[in-house]
């Protein structure tokens, strides 16, 4: 990545907004870095993903808890190149409760908190609160990844005006299923989260694939979670996030079927769009602005 030719990680159309009204912004993929080695997170930020994600949960053995929120709390902050998000502990356990006071004494000024193992919207609340009462504006990611989380997935997903994307997690899910984590078993649970994200506004990413040293097999599981709806995945490899990228862009037929969609919305005087003989409703219109954004995202960052 050329740091003197930051990629901007937002486009908007139309005043500065989306159809929907909110910024589009590309969130094709979540690159995870442990916590407590230093010495990654600039190879994670260089890797071109759109967020990387510092983590202080899993990756993190029990003893360097303490080491690893030092180091990992000061990278919260604005850039312009990637979104910064921290991935806590549960905030129902002590160790996210320090997470959680370790980044409200830094006082970043911008970034995400991403909570896992979110079991009710409570939990959710109860941080929004924490960090408005804080005066922190920072934005929420919340990790879908338990059967008590999936059976009240939409009131999660729509607690907090914070929330700027799920994440669907598939080991611990299958776990407690008692299932393989492969496409057929973790259907269901998968669609469903794709359909809270959906119903919140957000953007919803699929859990990072294990078998991460075989492109095919990371292609393969990206192309499943698109066709499913998911908006970008989760990575845990820095040579996973071009394919993952690439995947989650519009392809070349896409981008020239929404500009032909928005070509017609725009040079109509009634606010409905008729294309090949079919009216064309503001859902459409909203998909194709976004495909048309991020597409634009994807030519800034080909030039890098």
């Amino acid at each position: 990545m050329n740091s003197h030719s930051p990629a901007p990680r937002s486009i908007t159309h139309d005043n500065g907004k989306s159809a929907s009204g909110r910024p589009v912004r590309a969130r094709r993929s979540l690159l995870f870095a442990p916590g407590d080695r230093e010495e990654v997170h600039a190879k994670a930020l260089a890797a071109g993903p759109d967020i990387v994600c510092i983590d202080l949960e899993d990756a993190v053995a029990p003893t360097r808890k303490a080491i690893a929120r030092d180091i990992a709390v000061p990278f919260l902050r604005a850039d312009p190149r990637v979104e910064r998000a921290l991935r806590i502990n549960s905030p129902r356990s002590a160790e996210g409760l320090r997470d959680l006071l370790a980044v409200i004494a830094a006082r970043p000024d911008a970034g995400v908190i991403f909570l896992p193992k979110v079991a009710t919207a409570d939990e959710v609340r109860w941080v929004d609160d924490l960090l408005s009462e804080s005066g922190l504006s920072l934005g929420l990611g919340v990790l879908i990844e338990s059967v008590e989380g999936l059976e009240n997935v939409v009131p999660i997903l729509s607690a907090s005006p914070r929330i700027v994307f799920a994440m669907f997690g598939g080991a611990d899910l299958s776990a407690e299923l008692g299932v393989e984590i492969s496409e057929t078993p973790l259907l269901y649970a998968r669609s469903r989260v794709v359909h809270a994200a959906k119903l919140a506004g957000i953007d919803v990413l699929d859990v990072p694939s294990l078998a991460f040293r075989d492109e095919a097999v990371v292609r393969a599981d990206a192309r499943h979670a698109k066709a499913l709806g998911f908006t970008g995945k989760g990575v845990i490899h820095p040579s996973n996030v071009a394919v993952v990228n690439a995947t989650f862009s519009p392809t070349p037929d896409e981008v020239a079927a929404a500009e032909r969609v928005m070509e017609a919305y725009r040079a109509s005087e009634t606010g409905l769009a008729v294309v090949d003989g079919k009216l064309v409703e503001r859902p459409v219109i909203r998909a194709m602005e976004r495909i048309l954004a991020l597409h634009g995202i994807g030519q800034t960052d080909e030039k890098k």
